[in-house]
């Protein structure tokens, strides 16, 4: 039998926010990840200002996105999405994406990856 992971709960003052590198506006909160204990998957938690974007990039990995708050622009691949707080999203491994926020308010998604690598490539 293998090992189970132990339960976790973590409070929200607990998690960091850094900023992203190649996205002025934009940051980043682990949630949960393998240096929690999780076996399979990581959350984390971004916070997109207003006026934000983010270049046109790709991941090895497929990202699941909920839109917690805000409305902005998502490209994914040839297409642009309008979204707001409710909407989810599926971002296969390999294909290109962007955001940019063009309100007036703050946007922020909770995004699930696999635990592991991924690189990033900037596409422009």
């Amino acid at each position: 039998m293998t090992d189970q992971p132990t339960p976790l709960v973590r409070r929200a003052e607990d998690i960091t926010y850094e900023p992203v590198g190649a996205a002025a506006g934009m940051a980043k909160g682990v949630l949960i990840s393998d240096q929690e204990g999780a076996p399979h998957f990581a959350i984390r938690r971004f916070t997109l200002d207003p006026g934000a974007s983010v270049p046109k990039h790709t991941n090895e990995v497929e990202h699941e996105q909920y839109v917690l708050e805000g409305e902005y622009v998502v490209g994914i691949g040839d297409e642009e999405y309008t979204v707001t707080a409710g909407d989810s999203l599926l971002i296969p491994a390999g294909t290109v994406h962007w955001y940019r926020n063009e309100g007036d308010e703050p946007g922020a998604f909770l995004c699930a990856v696999p635990n592991g690598d991924d690189t990033i490539s900037l596409t422009e």
